[in-house]
């Protein structure tokens, strides 16, 4: 995978959430035979989280937890994060990886 098929992902994932308001973030989409399935903030906190640590192993340096701080800057997070992975020039399997990340939150929410 390159560097702009994630760009092309991130911006994707960043049109549709880029301008939801706080009562989205909260909202849970619908998880059939899951009694209390994690909001969209949660599942993009996730998706934060591990862009960090892609990051983190593309600079060989240890994996740290993200803060978790108001959902609407969660769409500035993913951006901030993207560009610390594509600047740090991730190999190709952890762009993959990234990408099927950035996709599977994207069919979640």
């Amino acid at each position: 995978m390159s560097a702009e098929s994630f760009a092309r992902s991130i911006e994707r994932l960043l049109n549709e959430v880029g301008h939801w308001e706080q009562g989205r973030w909260w909202s849970r989409p619908s998880a059939p035979g899951c009694p209390a399935p994690p909001t969209r903030g949660d599942l993009a906190y996730e998706l934060v989280q591990r862009l960090a640590d892609h990051g983190a192993d593309a600079e060989d340096r240890p994996h740290r937890p993200v803060p978790r701080e108001n959902d609407l800057v969660l769409a500035d997070q993913i951006r901030v994060l993207a560009d610390d992975l594509l600047a740090a020039e991730a190999s190709d399997e952890q762009l993959r990886l990234a990408i099927d990340e950035v996709e599977a939150l994207r069919r979640s929410l």
